[in-house]
């Protein structure tokens, strides 16, 4: 009985986790009100149509938990980014701050096969159509590191008007939400080299524009 139950268990959670990478293709894709719960449970291969309310009760609370999933890795990479940088008394630039920002989000698309496939790209869809649902449910537990990032960059600019720099922490956003996501979408395409796209001079860029937009 034991062993069945454990079995009985590892499928479950594979169902779930099929279903979540099929939801955040295909939300990533066609955006969140573009999908249907019966378009992710025949993507993710499953007879049974109710199967997204079987395991995560509404299309919402499937949403929140791919969004938590990310987020979570991206705040342990950021954190410990930034850990770094105080240790030494920075960041000491605007760069460094918005690298912390940057670079976090782009390895853990590169690099997490199970949660970062098509992550930047459904982050940013949802946070086009929905932003209030992203701010509620990371609320103040996995966007601290983001929050911390901007914090060392209000430091680093004290001779600019608070409105004048919240308006431009959204237009950073834009940008980097904007770049982060062709990059994802280049990099996912193996017909072409897309080698620009790959390099690290590229991420370079996107923080040194990014950057910009903060110190123009």
């Amino acid at each position: 009985m034991t062993v069945k139950k454990d079995l009985d268990a590892a499928d479950e959670g594979e169902t779930r986790r099929a279903l979540k990478r099929a939801a955040r293709e295909l939300f990533a894709v066609h955006g969140v009100a573009g999908v249907s719960v019966r378009d992710i449970a025949q993507t993710a291969a499953q007879k049974n149509q109710g199967a997204v309310a079987y395991y995560f009760s509404t299309k919402d609370g499937l949403i929140a938990e791919i969004l938590i999933d990310g987020a979570r890795r991206i705040e342990e990479r950021r954190r410990l980014m930034l850990s770094d940088f105080e240790q030494d008394g920075g960041p000491h630039t605007v760069r460094d701050a918005v690298a912390a920002i940057v670079l976090p989000s782009a390895r853990f698309s590169e690099e997490d096969a199970e949660y970062g496939s098509f992550f930047t790209r459904f982050l940013t869809q949802l946070s086009y159509s929905h932003p209030e649902f992203a701010d509620d449910t990371l609320k103040d537990r996995w966007n601290t590191g983001y929050q911390r990032c901007l914090r060392h960059i209000r430091r680093l600019l004290p001779n600019t008007p608070a409105a004048e720099l919240n308006r431009r922490f959204v237009f950073m956003g834009i940008t980097v939400s904007a770049l982060l996501s062709q990059r994802e979408i280049m990099m996912a395409d193996r017909s072409r080299a897309h080698a620009m796209w790959r390099s690290d001079e590229a991420l370079e860029d996107i923080i040194c524009i990014s950057a910009a937009l903060l110190e123009a």
